[in-house]
């Protein structure tokens, strides 16, 4: 009777956070980037429940919606379902065979979710509602490749008291390292076991064969506001050392490319300078990669990956990719989302936006990044496939 109490509490909290949020909600779908989650998430459109599955898994973004590719696999003609919050994590997702739809705002869950066997919930989408109603719906609940960061610990702990209530949703936590498991212990979870990261078991290859240019080749990619301006100021510094340098750029999120390349040109206006869109060359100076899913195919060229997102409070980015082609990885400091990953990535510099010129000369000396490690994924797959009939319980 407490738990249906929060629950109500909980959703009436929701729903007030959702009537506040309206006007902007409506504004921003109209954005290129939230044209299709906004109107999916919050208002409903085009995003029906799953029709009858066996397995449905919860990913936020593109990262983790590649991440399941191998145990997806392995799942053989079990039906699968995978719910996503991003535009790029719904790409990402379409390529399986499985229903993919957008999870609904909380409040629209109670009449979203049906009567699922197995949920399984990707790193930290920690959804309280999705948790909730899926158990008491019959779900076995799994939180796989879960993880807590060093610098979100603090917060979660001194909100413990609803993490436990959350967590007490939660049938099997298979969690990415020792310090993951004793935080979620920390915060009252039970059935806590360490698997190791899953995307040490993603297969990583290139899809198009591209001609390396001459001269080092450098990839900046994944990168984030703030960042293109102090890698290019490295790159204009190491270019008097080495002026055969080349440099790639790619940002993160499409929704920039304009911008990147106009501060591009104006930064460097020395240079020959290109746009992948328009020219599809690498041979110049800088080229702008104005492009999706391309990043492993540059990886497979270049001598040196600038890795973004961790020059700012952003948590970085995969390791893994750049490290299977042997690419020298130089990136900031601030990779606390990924820290796990770069625990089995050998030859890794980690500077600053000031220190990248200095980073890009010691890479001239150092041996390619390389991987050491991997995950046994054999005891997720027995759990997913057993007693796939869920559990008989009443909300």
């Amino acid at each position: 009777m407490r738990n249906v109490a929060f629950d109500l509490f909980y959703t009436l909290v929701a729903a007030v956070f959702y009537a506040v949020a309206f006007p902007l909600l409506l504004l921003f779908s109209f954005k290129k980037k939230y044209r299709d989650s906004i109107p999916a998430r919050f208002f409903g459109i085009k995003n029906p429940p799953f029709q009858p599955h066996d397995i449905w898994f919860h990913v936020c973004s593109l990262g983790e919606a590649k991440a399941i590719a191998p145990i997806v696999e392995k799942l053989g003609n079990k039906k699968i379902a995978i719910s996503v919050i991003t535009h790029t994590g719904y790409e990402a997702a379409s390529k399986y065979v499985a229903q993919v739809r957008y999870l609904p705002y909380e409040i629209w869950l109670w009449f979203w979710i049906e009567r699922p066997k197995t949920v399984v919930v990707l790193e930290a989408e920690f959804w309280y509602l999705l948790f909730r109603l899926a158990h008491t719906r019959g779900a076995r609940v799994v939180a796989l490749n879960a993880r807590i960061s060093d610098r979100s610990f603090p917060k979660y702990y001194r909100m413990r008291w609803f993490y436990r209530i959350l967590l007490s949703q939660c049938d099997r936590v298979f969690c990415q390292s020792a310090e993951d498991m004793a935080r979620f212990i920390a915060l009252g979870a039970a059935n806590v076991e360490v698997v190791g990261n899953i995307k040490l078991s993603q297969k990583i290859e290139a899809t198009k064969h591209y001609e390396k240019p001459t001269g080092t080749v450098i990839v900046a990619a994944s990168t984030h506001e703030g960042e293109e301006e102090g890698i290019l100021r490295g790159f204009i510094a190491y270019r008097e050392h080495n002026p055969s340098a080349r440099l790639l750029v790619v940002p993160r999120h499409p929704e920039r490319f304009a911008k990147v390349g106009e501060l591009i040109e104006k930064s460097v206006p020395q240079m020959s300078v290109e746009r992948w869109s328009q020219s599809q060359s690498l041979e110049s100076d800088i080229v702008l990669i104005d492009a999706m899913g391309e990043l492993n195919n540059l990886y497979a060229i270049s001598d040196v990956a600038i890795l973004g997102g961790a020059f700012a409070p952003i948590g970085g980015h995969n390791p893994l990719e750049p490290a299977t082609f042997g690419c020298k990885i130089i990136t900031g400091e601030q990779m606390f989302l990924q820290r796990e990953l770069f625990k089995y990535v050998s030859h890794v510099q980690f500077t600053s936006l000031e220190g990248i010129a200095d980073a890009l000369k010691n890479a001239e000396t150092m041996p390619p990044s390389q991987i050491n490690g991997s995950v046994d994924l054999q005891k997720v797959l027995n759990y997913l496939t057993e007693n796939e009939n869920g559990k008989t319980k009443s909300v």
